[in-house]
């Protein structure tokens, strides 16, 4: 589906405002102290796995593109938007064995960290983490993907860039994405700092109103464009990864 100027642009706000929290940056480095090798988007993704008289059983996720772990050491970058309190942590986390903390989906390009150490290094050090997630309504299902035909539809992606100063900013682009046999393309090549980062589409609810969907993360440019490791392969790759640990 392709969209008018004016309704993008209410799209590109929307998602800064509503996911602006759930995109952290991603360094890798082959030594402490080294310049970074490449720079990365991951973002916070809430399974649904269950539910029980008490509520939803969810598992929280920060997922990314496979390419963007594979390093002796990483650091994910912190912003003051999504720590409580806002200035707690200025310094990003530094992981040791950076390839070794993800569980790597690599049939489908992704890679996928549980958060518990998240959570834990933050009430080690006395603050706690305020972000937003991809929920799992949000993250589109196999119906919707499948509506993505051969002529370019709008597609969004919300990602942290690399500014001359080395900052990374948020930022919102409006792109098109493709199918390409049995895989979803962008078809630009992204700037540095844009892979792992989530893309979204657009659909109608039976109302006729927009909805906006999570239709996968981006991986590393080829051709010119992105393929899109996309959410209904996501889902299956990591329930097949985790279906003894459930």
């Amino acid at each position: 589906m392709l969209l008018d100027q004016e309704t993008e642009n209410e799209i590109v706000y929307e998602l800064c405002q509503l996911l602006g929290r759930a995109i952290l940056p991603l360094s890798r480095f082959d030594r402490p102290g080294a310049a970074g090798q490449g720079f990365a988007t991951a973002f916070f993704y809430s399974e649904l796995v269950g539910a029980t008289e008490d509520g939803d059983v969810v598992h929280e996720w920060l997922l990314t593109a496979d390419a963007a772990t594979m390093a002796p050491y990483g650091e994910i970058g912190l912003r003051p938007s999504v720590t409580e309190p806002a200035d707690a942590a200025s310094d990003g986390i530094l992981m040791p064995d950076f390839a070794g903390q993800w569980l790597h989906l690599a049939e489908i390009g992704v890679a996928a960290m549980p958060t518990g150490g998240l959570h834990g290094h933050a009430e080690d050090e006395g603050w706690r983490w305020r972000t937003q997630q991809v929920t799992d309504a949000v993250a589109a299902r196999a119906d919707a993907i499948a509506r993505v035909g051969a002529d370019p539809s709008a597609a969004f992606v919300l990602a942290l860039g690399v500014a001359d100063d080395g900052s990374r900013p948020l930022e919102a682009v409006i792109e098109r994405v493709v199918r390409d046999g049995d895989d979803l393309r962008v078809t630009t090549e992204l700037p540095a700092g844009y892979v792992g980062a989530p893309v979204f589409g657009v659909g109608t609810h039976a109302e006729g109103e927009l909805a906006l969907s999570c239709l996968g993360l981006l991986l590393p440019a080829e051709h010119g464009g992105h393929r899109v490791a996309t959410f209904d392969r996501i889902r299956s790759a990591i329930a097949a990864a985790t279906a003894g640990y459930r």
